[in-house]
């Protein structure tokens, strides 16, 4: 099964690996680092995650058109060597603006490499090919899941620099791999022009044009504000009001990534049975579950149980919906679509952690996840909806 996937597609999962190991050695414990160096109110917190996603809201826009246009492989250099620089300057940071600034930073270059990598990896594959090939990479990014957070809740427990410089230091390897041993993978033609500026908006107009495509991104939106909550949230929770430490913590995060590394291949198996709309709808409602789970929960067992929950919705949607978006775009303007579905996670971010820091402050510390099993709800819904609507549509044509 392996044999028909390129070198290239192995040099870019081996990268990824060591990147994303390097990252969540620090990301999950970010807002712990920024509560106890800022001491502020958590809604002042969470604020700067919300700003980190509405810069990177504003890059995935923007590097669509780059990667389209530009290529995907520098785009993904600059953004990993900026991502490297950004990380390194946390080492500095000492009020809420010097955050606010680095959040800015990694949120601008963050988007550039991820939609690179999946630009690459939608051209180097056949449309048959790109559900398995996506379920790989998410494997690989979640082996480097798996050992950065507890590295992580090993070194930053007593030092969080060697934290930052290790981040920094795997990110430029990253790149210097993209660099020097990936080739370029867009096709031109060489009598094509370059886009004007109106004919880039006019591709975006004409994505949200695409019922199916803005029903799918406004579904896969709200379920990705309870997944927000996870990862951004529930370190800070843990440690503010249960006494869960870094190092303690850090195997909540290590038990989604091996779930990924372990199960994911196996989960694709069966669902790519199904209509893709058909089960997503069942992903969504583990994330619900998921919320409710955290809220009722006092006990560091209760809150792994819950990751365990909205891991096993990720693995059911999350490669699902990738493959989805690919498939639906035409192939000239597969970056810009998969650029407008990444802005799921960023509008996800902005929402919902300081909305739940909000929460928190005003109606106490476990409101937040109550709220969040209603917006699971209205994610299932959402995707119920769209698979009626691709019921309808096979059964006109």
């Amino acid at each position: 099964m392996f044999k028909k996937y390129p070198l290239q597609f192995w040099l870019m999962l081996l990268g990824l690996i060591i990147s994303t190991t390097g990252t969540t050695m620090v990301w999950p414990f970010l807002t712990i680092y920024a509560s106890e160096t800022l001491s502020l109110p958590m809604a002042a917190v969470t604020s700067l995650m919300s700003i980190n996603s509405l810069s990177g809201l504003t890059a995935s826009i923007l590097a669509g058109s780059l990667v389209d246009r530009f290529g995907r492989k520098s785009v993904m250099a600059v953004g990993l060597f900026g991502t490297a620089l950004a990380y390194f300057g946390y080492i500095y940071a000492s009020s809420y603006w010097h955050f606010a600034v680095l959040m800015i930073a990694s949120g601008l270059f963050n988007p550039l490499y991820r939609l690179g990598s999946d630009a690459i990896l939608a051209d180097m594959l056949d449309p048959e090919d790109r559900v398995q090939g996506y379920s790989i990479f998410r494997l690989g990014r979640n082996i480097g899941v798996a050992l950065g957070p507890i590295l992580g809740g090993i070194v930053l427990s007593s030092n969080y620099i060697l934290g930052f410089i290790g981040a920094a230091a795997t990110l430029t390897l990253y790149g210097l791999i993209t660099l020097f041993f990936l080739r370029e993978t867009l096709v031109r033609d060489p009598n094509d022009k370059p886009e004007t500026l109106k004919e880039q908006i006019g591709v975006y107009r004409q994505a949200f044009n695409n019922k199916t495509f803005t029903n799918m991104v406004g579904a896969f939106t709200l379920m990705e504000i309870c997944g927000s909550l996870m990862w951004v949230l529930l370190a800070v929770y843990l440690k503010q009001n249960f006494g869960v430490d870094e190092a303690t913590y850090s195997w909540i995060p290590t038990t989604n990534a091996l779930m990924v590394v372990f199960l994911q291949v196996f989960i694709t198996q069966i669902t790519k049975r199904y209509r893709d709309t058909q089960v997503m709808p069942i992903g969504a409602l583990f994330y619900a579950a998921s919320m409710m789970i955290v809220g009722l929960s006092s006990r560091f067992w209760g809150f792994w149980l819950a990751m365990v929950v909205m891991t096993l919705g990720e693995l059911i949607t999350a490669p699902t919906a990738t493959t989805f978006v690919a498939n639906l775009a035409p192939s000239d303007q597969r970056g810009r679509y998969l650029g407008i579905f990444g802005l799921t996670w960023h509008v996800a971010v902005a929402i919902g952690p300081f909305a739940a820091g909000i929460l928190t402050d005003a109606f106490g510390i476990r409101s937040p996840w109550f709220v969040s099993v209603v917006v699971g709800l209205l994610a299932v819904y959402a995707f119920a909806i769209l698979d009626r609507s691709r019921i309808r549509s096979e059964l006109i044509s």
